[in-house]
């Protein structure tokens, strides 16, 4: 098993598994959080999303698991497909995995030098090295500050046009030469990894995907259904903790006619579950990690 799965503990205890139930992880990744849900199953059944075709290489043998080689936005079309609506709980964990982090050639490391690919579906089109080398200013700038959250995203627009100009860019390695200059001292893995975060999630249209997902869940969740949701940066957890709480992305309370707020989620974590320091220490990819737990309110 490639995958340390994060907070595994609070996530199987926040799906409330019921052993004859279905249940969905919508990022299957390394498998550990699966394998942990198929541990409390008896009768049920559980399905795995996963749009990386390398997540294939470490599926369960087990009658009670179907794998789907899909970006998880497809939720409903599959969950119909499969006739397994409505289901008892869906997992999502955010964060890339550690074998995609740890696969040098696919880019997604600051560590190593790599081509400037970072897709998680490799068979999609969009590369980082497209982006690098082809979109305008202006939509380079758009990029780093809203998904990256970088002060300086005009200047590293700049800097990036004025140096593909003399040659294209094609590796890690360059691009973090040409940003170096802006990087501020001591911060430098910070700088870089909100450089990489942001194209990123540009390459796979990451709070896109994310969106479409969450809207599904209302669909797909019985009443007294889970959703439960790992993110790793601001970005998502806003969006995540938005939706749990109001229905939508902006945070905007719609309340009736009595005040009560109108959602079709119940919140069960007011402030979002961290690991402990043991477990960052164990695992220091989980040190960024926020988890949030909802249960689908009836419909009435």
């Amino acid at each position: 098993m490639y995958h340390n799965p994060v907070l595994l503990n609070e996530c199987i205890e926040g799906l409330a598994i019921n052993p004859e139930g279905i249940y969905v992880d919508v990022t299957f990744g390394g498998g550990g959080h699966s394998r942990a849900i198929l541990e409390h199953l008896t009768t049920g059944r559980l399905i795995g999303f996963d749009q990386d075709s390398d997540a294939m290489q470490n599926l369960p043998q087990d009658d009670r698991f179907i794998f789907i080689n899909q970006n998880f936005r497809y939720l409903v079309n599959f969950l119909r497909l499969y006739k397994s609506l409505p289901v008892d709980g869906i997992l999502a964990d955010l964060g890339i995995s550690s074998h995609q982090i740890d696969m040098a050639e696919r880019g997604f490391s600051t560590r190593f030098d790599a081509e400037l690919d970072l897709r998680m579906d490799r068979k999609s089109g969009l590369t980082a090295r497209q982006i690098v080398n082809q979109y305008s200013p202006d939509e380079l700038k758009k990029i780093f500050v809203e998904y990256g959250e970088l002060k300086h995203s005009f200047r590293i627009a700049q800097q990036l046009v004025s140096a593909r100009d003399a040659e294209e860019i094609t590796t890690t390695t360059r691009l973090k030469e040409i940003l170096m200059p802006l990087a501020e001292r001591g911060r430098e893995n910070k700088f870089f990894a909100q450089v990489f975060q942001a194209l990123r999630i540009e390459v796979n249209g990451e709070l896109d995907a994310l969106k479409e997902m969450l809207l599904q869940t209302t669909k797909v969740l019985k009443p007294g259904g889970r959703l439960v949701v790992l993110s790793y940066h601001s970005l998502e957890d806003r969006l995540v903790k938005n939706f749990v709480k109001t229905g939508n992305f902006e945070g905007i309370e719609n309340k009736d006619f009595y005040g009560n707020l109108l959602s079709p989620f119940k919140p069960l974590t007011r402030k979002p579950l961290v690991p402990g320091e043991e477990e960052i220490a164990l695992n220091g990819r989980a040190r960024s990690a926020k988890l949030r737990i909802a249960e689908k309110k009836s419909d009435d």
